[in-house]
């Protein structure tokens, strides 16, 4: 980029250009949010700021951005912000980036909440960023207000990128933290089990596109050979921790959700459920 009049306009078009060749799924929108990002703005004023001159400070800041991007450095991770369920979400390399698909299994447990009378114990395992516990304590229904929502991960950086982020969504107050392999510090009797686990096999996580693969945490991803390893464990762990008429949801891979239907558990009932872009994506045993 040379220095003369780098408008906003102008340094969209040459990143989206020069995203677009290094095969960026999303070029202009990712273009825009580091853009964004690099002026201190929040994307929908950038369009509002087409013929603005971005000083020197704010292009240096945006040259990195863009370069990091075109190495494979997800534009999540660079801006620190995820936006999962229209809330937004502090995000680094100690978890995973909220997808869109995780919203299916939000909507679904929302679903099921709704069919409990009273308050009820919600456990997501494997919470991440808390992307799931948070979207759920927002959301709950007005049956459901007194719900207990315990939010479990192994990893304490993870945790507390978690709890930040239920403070700045101001649902700090439903929700309870543990740091746990799985279920092993819950004690209580559970309604409802959550999560979106390492589903990934050795041969998947291999195949995985460089920004996944090279940034993001590989515990969070690769469960093992096959996949359902760390599921299994879970499910095992369950048949002592989850309540009569309780039920599990389970965010999977499309390629493993007929194994996963197929684990030992002690639900009567199992069911595979396709996402909003029609893949085997979650399983439910109640």
């Amino acid at each position: 980029m040379s220095s003369e009049q780098w408008t906003v306009k102008r340094l969209l078009e040459w990143t989206q250009d020069f995203f677009e060749s290094k095969g960026i799924e999303k070029p202009k929108l990712e273009a825009a949010l580091l853009l964004a990002a690099a002026m201190k703005m929040q994307r929908i004023q950038i369009y509002a700021h087409y013929d603005t001159a971005a000083t020197e400070e704010q292009r240096a800041v945006f040259r990195d951005f863009v370069k990091r991007r075109g190495n494979g450095e997800p534009a999540a991770y660079l801006v620190g912000q995820k936006e999962f369920y229209s809330l937004p979400f502090k995000v680094d390399w100690n978890v995973l980036i909220p997808r869109p698909e995780t919203e299916d299994l939000v909507l679904k447990t929302l679903d099921i909440i709704k069919t409990f009378s009273g308050s009820i114990t919600v456990a997501d395992i494997g919470t991440g960023s808390g992307a799931v516990a948070v979207a759920l304590a927002k959301n709950l229904p007005p049956n459901a207000a007194g719900t207990k929502i315990i939010a479990v991960d192994m990893s304490g950086e993870a945790l507390l990128i978690a709890k930040y982020n239920a403070e700045a969504n101001g649902a700090a107050d439903k929700i309870t933290f543990r740091q746990s392999d799985l279920l092993g510090s819950i004690t209580e009797p559970l309604d409802i089990i959550v999560s979106n686990l390492p589903y990934v096999s050795q041969a998947e996580y291999d195949a995985l596109p460089k920004e996944v693969r090279d940034y993001e945490p590989k515990e969070a991803l690769l469960a093992g050979q096959k996949g359902t390893e760390v599921i299994e464990r879970l499910l095992q762990q369950s048949a002592e921790r989850l309540a009569d008429g309780g039920h599990i949801l389970l965010e999977v891979s499309p390629m493993i959700a007929a194994a996963v239907k197929a684990l030992p558990h002690k639900r009567p009932n199992a069911e595979i459920l396709s996402d909003s872009y029609g893949r085997e994506r979650i399983v439910h045993l109640w």
